[in-house]
């Protein structure tokens, strides 16, 4: 269990939240170079994930990531995987920082889909630092009753 603080000013705008896979992102590889920290906040991307009658549709927020930083995939037949990284800003030396708080690094996400998936027609897009992922259902087969006649 690890408690996250931000920073010991208060902030009314940021928590002190305990994070239950705070343990988990950790093992996500970071770049070189990167902290564990930046690595951490960043792989902890918020992803919205709803289901509406024709589709599941995934929604993270990845402002300053271009879609060729970003990658997209179906591996296993059902697993769905977002994956990318936001590089660091250049540092000048004559720079003074007073606050940090955009994060950098490697991020994955992974999504267990439901077997009434269409994996071959997912679609992506990428606009205003949205990343929308549209993962097509399949039509629901109804069951087939077959009357049975009774003799007798």
């Amino acid at each position: 269990m690890s408690l996250v603080r931000r920073s010991s000013v208060f902030d009314p705008f940021s928590l002190d939240l305990w994070d239950p896979f705070d343990s988990m992102l950790r093992s996500v590889d970071p770049s070189p170079g990167s902290s564990d920290s930046d690595t951490a906040a960043f792989a902890a991307a918020r992803i919205d994930w709803k289901e509406t009658p024709e589709a599941h549709v995934f929604k993270a927020d990845l402002p300053g990531v271009k879609k060729e930083e970003v990658k997209v995939e179906v591996e296993d037949g059902n697993v769905l995987v977002i994956s990318g990284q936001r590089s660091k800003e250049k540092e000048d030396k004559n720079d003074k920082w007073h606050r940090v708080e955009r994060s950098s690094g490697q991020f994955m996400r992974r999504f267990r889909l439901p077997e009434n998936t269409k994996v071959d027609q997912v679609k992506a897009g990428l606009e205003n630092g949205v990343l929308t992922v549209t993962v097509p259902k399949a039509e629901e087969k109804k069951p087939e009753v077959k009357a049975i006649e009774i003799s007798g």
